[in-house]
């Protein structure tokens, strides 16, 4: 039982997903920084940020009184995320493809060739049913 924990740990899939975990958590400290202090003064410059958590959606329950869904939050939440895929997309994904398709054109390999081009279902079907004609006249 030991001996099994000990080459699990000891696999490499288990320390690159304990190395992503730590980038990760330093990549998100990155991130939350540049929206924090770059994305969120440019939305305040159009609307003020903290005027979202007012909004406030007044429903009447059964008890005669209100249920109140904070609707703002909701919204908040959702510019957040939106201002933080953008920030990662702009800041960091666009730019190392390019790099890496530069990279790549400077070896002298086109998207093609890391690819290889993978047989159409109908192409599947016809080299099927050519095997299967061999066979019938192989047994004829």
């Amino acid at each position: 039982m030991i001996k099994g924990f000990k080459e699990f740990i000891l696999r490499g899939n288990v320390i690159d997903l304990a190395v992503a975990v730590v980038i990760g958590a330093a990549f998100t400290a990155v991130v939350n920084a540049i929206v924090t202090g770059l994305i969120n003064p440019l939305i305040a410059l159009v609307f003020q940020a903290d005027s979202l958590n007012d909004i406030v959606i007044a429903v009447p329950n059964l008890r005669g009184g209100t249920t109140d869904f904070a609707i703002g939050l909701i919204l908040a939440a959702v510019i957040n995320f939106l201002a933080v895929a953008v920030v990662v997309y702009f800041v960091f994904v666009y730019p190392m493809n390019r790099l890496k398709e530069r990279a790549a054109a400077k070896a002298g390999i086109t998207p093609a060739d890391e690819e290889p081009k993978l047989p159409t279902e109908q192409e599947i079907l016809v080299q099927i049913r050519d095997i299967l004609e061999k066979q019938g006249s192989a047994r004829s």
